[in-house]
């Protein structure tokens, strides 16, 4: 059976503590394949989210068992349905474009079909708020203020050094490992190296920098003054360096 869905909404639900809500309100308009409305019915909603293309990866699916009101209105929180597959809090919203399929049962039941697959045009505000305080620093005083991270031994990179600022002032060696997920593409880290010290970043095996598998870098100071560099992600274990 054909069906007809009009999408009137997507908006952000926020909490009682303003924390960045882990579920969207939608509202849509439910017709019968005869353009009738389905009026003050019990339906049941697919909510399926692909990633990249309307074809993409389901990143998360849900369902929810609604009533529809005398206007054929259904509405839904995505976030809060029952789950098929995958965790909303856990979508990377900021590896969009994401697309979300609606499917539906004017029955109730499990007999699904497909009426509507949209794009998100642009990330929502709220969800995509997790992801900048992450590139901005959670600093209760200065939100834009990096923070400074004394690198004083050799040691693997960690997830606290993104989009900080890494202080040398005693040589070490930074070293890039495989599979490093606390950084995403397009973070970067802020270099200093002080007052004679050399700051040396190593990329594991299997590790790109600079577009060289297994790439070095070195930033050498002179006493009394500051080298500075900066290292960015620009794909999975991949990463390139300037200023050494």
């Amino acid at each position: 059976m054909k069906l007809t869905l009009i999408i009137l909404l997507f908006v952000i639900t926020l909490n009682a503590f303003a924390q960045s809500p882990e579920k969207m309100s939608y509202q849509a308009i439910i017709r019968d394949r005869d353009n009738s409305l389905v009026a003050n019915s019990k339906i049941s909603l697919k909510i399926i989210i692909h990633q990249g293309t309307v074809t993409g990866t389901a990143v998360y699916q849900e369902t929810h068992s609604i009533q529809t009101n005398n206007n054929g209105l259904a509405s839904v929180e995505i976030g809060t349905g029952i789950i098929v597959t995958g965790a909303f809090s856990k979508i990377a919203w900021e590896h969009g474009p994401y697309f979300i399929e609606t499917q539906v049962d004017i029955t109730g039941g499990i007999n699904y079909n497909i009426i509507s697959i949209s794009q998100l045009l642009s990330v929502p505000y709220a969800l995509h708020a997790k992801t900048a305080e992450k590139i901005v620093g959670a600093n209760g005083t200065n939100p834009y203020k990096a923070l400074i991270i004394p690198l004083t031994v050799s040691r693997n990179i960690a997830g606290s050094d993104a989009n900080n600022t890494l202080e040398c002032t005693k040589s070490a060696t930074l070293t890039l490992t495989s599979g490093f997920e606390s950084m995403l593409v397009g973070d970067t880290i802020n270099l200093e190296t002080h007052n004679g010290a050399v700051l040396t970043i190593q990329a594991a095996s299997g590790v790109t920098l600079n577009y060289k598998t297994n790439g070095i870098a070195k930033f050498i100071s002179v006493a009394g003054n500051v080298s500075f560099g900066l290292l960015r992600k620009t794909n999975v274990n991949s990463y390139i360096i300037s200023g050494q």
